[in-house]
């Protein structure tokens, strides 16, 4: 795992300035402590400049970059791990390369070599790596399937400016941070802007899925691959049993779980108490002989503890477990650091926790670790999907006041909807009810309210952003069959591509791990597992209300019955008591939001803002919509302080680095 710069002049020429690279690799020092490396590349042609901040896994001692390829006509900085390298080599081998190394990320150039940008098809990993053609003066950059791991560029005078985060790009003096009220907006519609947009004017994200080619000042982008479902007629019948589907998708987990082991140093694992990562560690204690050590959060409010079955599933496997305890005070604390990284208001607080974990792992001298991610989004693990399939069962009955009573078992931990009469569940959850043909009905109720936390923007910031689209999907390009899918599958596609790559596995996963140079690794997200369970009968994962039913078929025989067999709960933590221990605001966070702070950043009403305030100190309550603004808020005046007003990125690496220096100048190819 590592962290990639890089500027390349597209329509001007811009001196190729080495010191700028050290700047920006300064700025994700995090990322990658270990080594460092500059390429730099100019003629009269073109001129570029790349540079990576690694974290050393694989090939510790030859892995450092950039890399080439045989006669250096290729040189490549990489962020991720490629698992099925092992096997890719020796057929790279048999096609005459030679390798240099034993890393993977060697692999990947001579992959390129052999298949252009079809090499990305024939790679298992978690990815984003960028490949300078001295030959071609071209840049390829291509992204993982799903987007495990970040990339973002901007075009400013001319040139391409690309990192991995975006503080990177902004050190450079070309760029000009702004946030964008389109992005806001949605942040606070759907938890994160629609890709490729992202909270900054002028910064993209290349989506998940695609590369993109810089070539004769121009990009080029393209997708190359999708989570895509079967028509729903073409599910009937089923091709396989529910054993037999159980039994294929066990075999493929435990691959996916095995290849991810394969490190340099030693590998542990995230265990939450629930199924999904209870699932990936019972495939480690069983499937392999490595020695494992485990990790988890505990926290001091009872509400949202899971310590008991951390505890009881690390005594079933015998594991050497490891245990953080988060306070309200101790969350709250940790937030300013957590937006730092993310680089994006958030709507949760749940991150801050996980950065408190990678702290404990990374203290433990582990640099990687194993997490059950993606179970939720592919095997129908969310409450949404039963919410939306209760209320589908509802609208065939609209006047039963019965069957909307189903919903308050989804959600007993949230007090406003398991403790409401039916007469609030039914204006909750009636809205649009019998809109079943609609293509967002599993997500809209969703998405309605969570536009209530805008009522605390600004006039000026309404202004900015009203009537800029109709629907709910406006801005997102859905596949041309998406109407023919089963409607569970469709929720699943929207949770997967709005809410997965750049909300949990960025704010709550890529960036808070390697805040503390700590790589997760994700087996639920094996492009074979996500195929294949794409391709299953929607009962097969939701059977009635039992989420991800054939994983339980699956693995049940590892693990006790009290984890696989208990509600499910998801991961949540506290927000405004976090912010507001005692009722009394933290300094940082009375700091931030005095009338003077707020109206000066400008994005959020002073009054709105105070009442919320005022609410808290004298209900000493929020309820779930209120919760979500004040982190909203929070953090959006955090970035604003952090990233605008106030930007200060960590010095740039300096000649005590272990930096591997690449210059090329006026060559004759």
């Amino acid at each position: 795992m590592c962290g990639i710069v890089g500027t390349l002049n597209l329509t001007q020429q811009h001196p190729i300035d080495p010191a700028a690279m050290r700047r920006m690799l300064g700025a994700i020092r995090h990322r990658g402590p270990d080594q460092f490396g500059v390429y730099t590349f100019a003629d009269e042609r073109s001129g570029i400049a790349m540079g990576s901040a690694r974290l050393s896994i694989i090939d510790l001692g030859g892995g450092q970059q950039p890399i080439s390829n045989e006669d250096g006509t290729l040189w490549i900085i990489f962020n991720g791990e490629i698992f099925n390298y092992v096997e890719l080599r020796p057929e790279i081998e048999k096609r005459g390369h030679r390798f240099q190394t034993d890393s993977d990320t060697e692999v990947i150039i001579h992959l390129y070599e052999e298949y252009g940008p079809a090499c990305v098809n024939h790679l298992i990993g978690q990815f984003v790596f960028a490949i300078w053609d001295e030959r071609g003066r071209s840049l390829f950059v291509a992204r993982d399937r799903v987007g495990i791991r970040p990339f973002y560029y901007t075009i400013q005078q001319g040139a391409l400016i690309f990192a991995s985060e975006m503080k990177a790009i902004l050190t450079d003096k070309r760029v000009e941070a702004a946030l964008d009220p389109i992005a806001l907006e949605q942040i606070f519609t759907y938890w994160s802007p629609l890709a490729p947009r992202t909270p900054f004017q002028g910064i993209q994200t290349l989506p998940p899925g695609h590369w993109l080619l810089a070539q004769d000042g121009e990009l080029h982008i393209e997708q190359y691959w999708q989570p895509t479902f079967p028509p729903a007629r073409a599910l009937q019948p089923p091709q396989m049993s529910l054993d037999e589907a159980a039994a294929q998708l066990r075999n493929l987990l435990v691959d996916a779980t095995q290849i991810r082991l394969r490190a340099d140093v030693p590998v542990g694992a995230y265990l939450s108490g629930g199924l999904d990562s209870s699932t990936i560690t019972a495939i480690i204690r069983h499937y392999t002989g490595n020695r494992l050590e485990t990790f988890s959060i505990a926290f001091t409010d009872e509400a949202y503890d899971e310590s008991a079955f951390q505890w009881q599933m690390a005594q079933h496997l015998g594991t050497h477990h490891h245990i953080v305890t988060a306070s309200h005070e101790e969350i709250g604390e940790a937030f300013p650091a957590v937006i730092w990284h993310t680089e994006t208001p958030i709507m949760r607080t749940s991150p801050a926790p996980l950065y408190l974990l990678s702290r404990l792992v990374r203290q433990h001298d582990f640099k990687v670790v194993l997490t059950g991610e993606g179970a939720d989004e592919f095997l129908a693990g969310y409450n949404i999907f039963k919410e939306a399939k209760i209320r589908r069962f509802w609208a065939r009955q609209p006047d039963s006041q019965i069957r909307p009573l189903l919903l308050r078992k989804l959600y007993g931990y949230i007090g406003d909807l398991s403790q409401g009469s039916s007469v609030y569940l039914e204006k909750f959850f009636g809205k649009g009810l019998e809109d079943v043909a609609a293509l967002d009905y599993s997500h809209a109720i969703r998405w309605r309210n969570n536009q209530r936390t805008q009522r605390i923007f600004s006039p000026d910031l309404r202004a900015q952003f009203t009537g800029h689209r109709g629907g709910f999907l406006d801005g997102l390009t859905l596949p041309p069959d998406f109407a023919t899918w089963h409607p569970q599958s469709r929720a699943q596609y929207l949770e997967i591509t709005i809410f997965m790559a750049e909300y949990l596995l960025s704010s709550q996963g890529d960036r808070v791990a390697m805040a503390h140079s700590v790589e997760g690794r994700v087996p639920f997200l094996d492009h074979r597992v996500i195929e294949f369970a794409n391709q299953l009968p929607p009962h097969y994962k939701l059977r009635g209300l039992d989420e991800k039913h054939i994983l339980k078929r699956a693995f049940k025989d590892l693990l006790p019955d009290t984890i696989w067999n208990r509600p499910k709960r998801p991961y949540r933590a506290p927000i405004h008591r976090s912010f507001f221990p005692n009722g009394q605001p933290l300094a940082w966070v009375a700091d931030i939001l005095t009338p003077t702070a707020v109206a000066a950043a400008g994005y959020f009403d002073p009054q709105a803002v105070n009442n919320l305030v005022n609410k808290i100190t004298r209900l000493g309550h929020l309820g779930e919509t209120d919760d979500m603004a004040l982190a909203g808020l929070l953090s959006t005046q955090l970035v604003h302080r952090q990233f605008i007003a106030s930007f200060t990125p960590a010095p740039p690496i300096g000649d005590g680095d272990d930096i591997k220096e690449v210059i090329k100048q006026d060559r004759t190819l």
